[in-house]
């Protein structure tokens, strides 16, 4: 994420500070599935008969599908492919869209396929917290079954506060985050080897000829157990989308040096305890702990657990962020709460908007088991739209020979595509649910991005083009006022609404007017050098392009002090701003489906003021309205 300056990137840390951060924030999410995952392989739905044999063999493909997922694809590869120090899915998209060339289909068709990848990734902001949090709470089952009527409150209880909190920023919480997060591996690690010590034949799950023996033993029903086995990786995507906030090498320190040890370990340990104790399925984890521990063990796995949730949450403000810079998503309010920390923006209607979905999430399902059907589908999803923009990346962006950019992504390509289909599997189950909301948000961004294209063209085709129009102007006799004219548009090739406005109403022209234009580029960040571009055009009018990042934040007054730089100082105390304000109006016909239009009216509407966004004095501002039909 930006801070409040425009080039100014979050300051590094050294790389020690860095690894601890990466600790807390982007590894909350997988560090807290050993809550739920076992429990749920072993759960009577996937038929696997609780034995020595399948122990082992289940904790031989949960520690090689770490190995593979996480280590190869995610660590060693997807790490490597960069949106100039940034990942996630908008970033990639960004990358592998460049990457594709001119050809205008695929990048369309690359566009929609990172959209909807984005669009899933808020599913999962919805579901990660509300199973976390719900799968730790139910801890308090173990040490009474009379808290269980208490569950879903506390857990309800819980999140309402985690939200609650998110005005306030997490650049106090954050600095928390790393230390206790390491306490929770640390425990993670001593309780697996404790219980490795009393049953060491679980150290066989270290060979990968039983995870190949498992899976091919399971014939046709492998799908089925795998749909449960995936819930050992949700959370790998954060590797990749918290890059920008810590950079390659705390990540992957900190995976290789403490979270792959302590989760493999612990897989183990559950494994072991169920080894010589069955009846231990109902909540393998919490039976890890003895029982004078289970009361602290409940708290840090809670409190664990709104880590992981406050990753996601944060990661759905930045996504939302990226959206809007990118023309998918209407203008909403942000708010930047720190210019260092981790969790720096947050967006209002975003975080009500989860909460929402979040507490509908628990009352809805009412357990963790019962939510882990929903949960899979949408990550996977996720991970197979990632390996399909790296293969992009691989071979058109870092031009490697087809046979090896196949070889590269191919395998990770038919891992993914294995998890996707064993989740799918669960979509009666639940799993129908992430996959509505991500088509409803699909949904909306197409919608946005479809309208604004129509807006903009029934806008321009009937302007008259600029040059000549301004330079029968400069030759008149007519009054100018003594001050500076900027005119926000989209197209700066035809003459501004807005200018056209000024003539035929104020009879007026100002002594200098700016045609500007604001390019928000597919890249994550631009510096102060590229931020303007200044050409004359004929006496008395400048056009003026205006470059972001979409991680940058908007601030057009400051970015108009760097015009003297290109011989064009401006005086902000002399300046008007005219902005075209539209009115959709939406009809039948051509352009998209009417529900579609109303819908993109209503967005419209609602959307965050330019004078907001771009950090506009207000009374500086005039705005004139157009009604446009589409």
């Amino acid at each position: 994420m930006s801070s409040t300056f425009e080039n100014d990137h979050p300051q590094r840390e050294s790389v020690a500070a860095l690894t601890l951060g990466a600790l807390g924030v982007v590894y909350g999410d997988i560090g807290t599935s050993p809550l739920y995952t076992m429990k749920e392989i072993f759960s009577p739905h996937t038929g696997v008969p609780l034995d020595a044999q399948h122990i082992i063999g289940v904790v031989s493909v949960i520690f090689w599908g770490l190995m593979t997922v996480v280590t190869l694809k995610y660590v060693t590869l997807i790490l490597r492919a960069d949106n100039r120090g940034e990942g996630g899915i908008m970033a990639l998209t960004a990358l592998a869209s460049k990457a594709a060339g001119s050809t205008h289909g695929r990048r369309v068709a690359l566009l929609l396929i990172g959209v909807l990848g984005a669009a899933l990734f808020y599913g999962d902001s919805v579901i990660t917290p509300a199973i976390s949090v719900l799968s730790a709470v139910e801890g308090l089952e173990v040490i009474s079954p009379q808290f269980k009527p208490y569950v879903l409150p506390i857990s309800a209880s819980v999140l309402l506060a985690l939200f609650a909190m998110q005005r306030y920023g997490t650049s106090v919480v954050g600095k928390l985050f790393g230390p206790i997060i390491v306490l929770w591996f640390g425990a993670l690690a001593i309780v697996g080897i404790h219980q490795i010590a009393q049953e060491p034949a679980i150290l066989l799950a270290l060979n990968p000829v039983h995870a190949i023996a498992f899976l091919w033993a399971q014939g046709a029903h492998v799908f089925i157990v795998v749909g449960s086995v995936v819930l050992a990786f949700t959370g790998a995507e954060a590797l990749y989308a918290d890059m920008g906030h810590f950079g390659k090498k705390p990540i992957r320190l900190a995976w290789t040096g403490l979270v792959l040890p302590a989760l493999a370990l612990n897989y183990m340990g559950q494994g072991a305890l169920l080894m010589h104790d069955a009846s231990a399925i109902d909540n393998p984890f919490f039976q890890l702990f003895p029982d004078q521990l289970l009361v602290p063990a409940v708290i840090l796995a809670t409190l664990a657990t709104v880590i992981a949730s406050q990753a996601v949450i944060s990661g759905a403000y930045s996504m939302t962020k990226q959206a809007m810079q990118l023309g998918l998503l209407p203008r909403m309010r942000v708010h930047f709460t720190s210019v260092k920390e981790i969790g720096q923006i947050y967006i209002p209607s975003v975080n009500w908007i989860l909460l929402a979905g979040v507490l509908l999430t628990v009352l809805g399902f009412g357990s963790s088991s019962a939510m882990a059907g929903a949960y899979g589908i949408a990550v996977t999803v996720t991970m197979l739209i990632t390996t399909l923009l790296t293969f992009f990346v691989v071979r058109h962006g870092w031009r490697y020979p087809l046979p090896l950019a196949l070889v590269a992504t191919g395998v990770f390509l038919a891992l993914d595509t294995l998890l996707v289909i064993s989740c799918s599997l669960k979509i009666i189950d639940g799993g129908w649910f992430p996959l509505i909301l991500g088509a409803l948000i699909f949904t909306v961004m197409a919608t946005w991005r479809r309208g604004r294209e129509l807006l903009i063209t029934h806008i321009q085709q009937d302007d008259p083009e600029l040059l000549p129009f301004i330079t029968a102007l400069s030759a008149d006799n007519m009054h100018r006022a003594a001050r500076t004219a900027i005119y926000a548009v989209a197209n700066p090739d035809t003459v501004p609404q807005a200018l056209m406005h000024n003539l035929k109403h104020n009879q007026v022209l100002h002594e200098r007017n700016l045609i500007l234009t604001v390019i928000f580029h597919d890249v994550p960040w631009i510096e102060d050098k590229e931020r303007v571009q200044v050409e004359e055009l004929v006496p008395g009018f400048w056009k003026v392009k205006v470059n972001y990042g979409f991680k940058n934040e908007p601030d057009l007054p400051k970015a108009l002090e760097l015009c003297e730089q290109h011989g064009l100082p401006i005086n902000l105390f002399e300046t008007s701003y005219f902005l075209s304000r539209e009115i959709v109006v939406p009809t039948r016909g051509t352009g998209m489906a009417h529900w579609r239009e109303l819908l993109f009216a209503l967005m419209s509407r609602n959307s965050r003021s330019v004078v907001d966004f771009f950090h506009l004095p207000n009374n500086c501002v005039i705005e004139l309205g157009t009604r446009v039909q589409i």
